[in-house]
């Protein structure tokens, strides 16, 4: 079964926790998530991160982008846009671009907010941006899904979502769990169709 490659930054837990439902996704159907994360980004120039995180996934080794059959990025929001540390990890695949790496293989995108007007859409798309550039295959979640119609929390066409709240890490809702892996489950169900 193909490898569908997570890579996130969660800074309070929201969008780690998106990260699991959408592993979660990906397992339900019949591949495999790997879930991986990147280092905070520091305005100094000595590495002042640890080499591996204390806990959580590892972080990301560019091979893990040529070993992936398909990819799902996730960051929370940062004015309505992807945060610095995802971005600057994204901005130094220059040579992944070059070659293809990511060429035909489908990609999808998550976010958290603090509120339900934090700019979700417009950092799903940022994360987008990129992914086309690459000529990865965008996938979303289609009006076919019935929750989009009805959640009041998170989750949009562009992708899965959470409302995380202002005073600390909100638990996701039913419905956030379910779009989240409801996106994992499509971008796991393309890759495997396409290694065919």
């Amino acid at each position: 079964m193909p490898d569908i490659l997570i890579l996130y930054y969660s800074r309070t837990g929201g969008v780690a926790q998106l990260a699991r439902q959408v592993a979660r996704g990906v397992e339900e159907a019949g591949a495999t998530a790997r879930l991986r994360t990147v280092p905070p980004v520091t305005a100094l120039t000595q590495p002042q991160t640890a080499a591996v995180p204390d806990d959580g996934p590892p972080y990301v080794d560019r091979k893990d982008l040529a070993e992936c059959a398909g990819l799902l990025l996730g960051s929370p929001t940062r004015f309505g846009s992807m945060a610095a540390s995802l971005k600057h990890f994204l901005d130094g695949l220059g040579a992944e671009w070059v070659s293809g790496t990511l060429v035909g293989k489908p990609a999808g995108v998550f976010t958290a907010t603090s509120t339900m007007h934090g700019g979700q859409e417009s950092t799903l798309l940022s994360m987008m941006l990129p992914l086309l550039h690459h000529g990865a295959v965008i996938v979303g979640i289609p009006f076919t899904e019935p929750l989009l119609n009805t959640t009041t929390s998170g989750g949009t066409p562009y992708g899965a979502s959470h409302v995380s709240g202002m005073d600390g890490p909100r638990a996701l809702t039913d419905d956030e769990k379910q779009l989240a892996r409801v996106l994992g489950k499509r971008v796991a169900d393309i890759a495997v169709r396409l290694a065919r």
